[in-house]
């Protein structure tokens, strides 16, 4: 909800706390946003959204493939890495409210994790479920993606901005950023991140959707992947990282949404996908898949701010 998160938000044109009023967030100087009837609102100004932004069908696709639980185990990984830092942890009070542990001692507080990318706010719910407290800001730059994100949870609120410019999130706001599978602005995550905060970010591995890649012709994980993941995180330093790999049995359905929620989907033709995955299910195989057996493998790093950097 945005009620949850309003305090947390910067006007995107001049920078000034954001308050919510019926039907719009508006800040000091009377700039107005409006409020859209699913829950979110677009912070974006001054350009339209890049062509890079997903469509409609991209969404629904991730949207349907997600909700079938085929990436849960990397939904536990992911949620154990944001609720489990170095020296610190999120946890649920036995009164209901949200506790916050540094070293030995401990203090109430509600965790802010911004999900920077986060599509259809999925990984944020699971977040916010294993956490059993706290509230997401999920920002990306399809609002297809973000209508889905503000119903993803009661505690997730939900807004359309450009990780590439000015996040419209106040400084030192953020406990932990959130990035899976999306684009970092090193800068902007420093700065919105409070002090001893963190990065948590998700990539696939090069052994991702094996052997749908080869079978398909479908985009390979580029080998310079982690080096541009480390620069683009200038001013953090990698503290732990971790493969999460695991195989899931996949139908033809499952298969297009698969393929159809990632960056292959600007890049495969429609009918050679559709002959590929005929292909893949053959029934004149000696023995006919019902399923195929796939692949899943991720990269699961969290970065802190360096000293230096600070």
């Amino acid at each position: 909800m945005l009620a949850d998160i309003v305090e947390h938000l910067a006007c995107p044109v001049c920078g000034q706390p954001l308050r919510l009023d019926p039907g719009a967030l508006r800040c000091p100087d009377g700039h107005s946003f409006d409020v859209a009837r699913q829950g979110y609102v677009s912070l974006l100004v001054g350009s339209r959204p890049p062509g890079t932004a997903d469509s409609a069908e991209m969404v629904a696709a991730r949207a349907a493939f997600l909700s079938a639980g085929h990436y849960a185990p990397l939904e536990s990984a992911l949620a154990e890495a944001v609720l489990a830092g170095h020296g610190e942890s999120f946890s649920q009070s036995p009164d209901g409210g949200c506790t916050k542990a540094y070293g030995g001692s401990v203090r109430a507080t509600a965790p802010v994790i911004v999900d920077a990318g986060a599509g259809t706010g999925h990984y944020a719910a699971a977040v916010l479920d294993a956490a059993g407290c706290g509230v997401a800001m999920a920002f990306d730059v399809s609002k297809h993606a973000v209508r889905r994100a503000a119903r993803a949870h009661p505690r997730v609120g939900a807004f359309v901005a450009d990780v590439w410019r000015r996040l419209p999130i106040g400084d030192g706001v953020a406990d932990v950023v959130m990035n899976v599978f999306a684009p970092r602005n090193g800068p902007e995550f420093r700065r919105i991140l409070r002090p001893g905060g963190r990065v948590v970010v998700v990539t696939p591995a090069p052994g991702h959707l094996s052997p749908l890649v080869e079978e398909l012709g479908l985009l390979s994980v580029d080998a310079d992947k982690e080096r541009r993941v480390a620069r683009s995180l200038e001013g953090f330093a990698e503290v732990e990282r971790r493969v999460v790999a695991f195989g899931m049995a996949l139908g033809p359905d499952e298969v297009r949404a698969v393929v159809g929620m990632g960056p292959s989907a600007w890049h495969v033709d429609e009918k050679e996908l559709t002959e590929g995955i005929a292909r893949v299910f053959a029934p004149n195989m000696p023995k006919k898949q019902e399923k195929v057996v796939t692949k899943a493998e991720f990269h699961l790093s969290t970065f802190e701010v360096t000293p230096d950097a600070r």
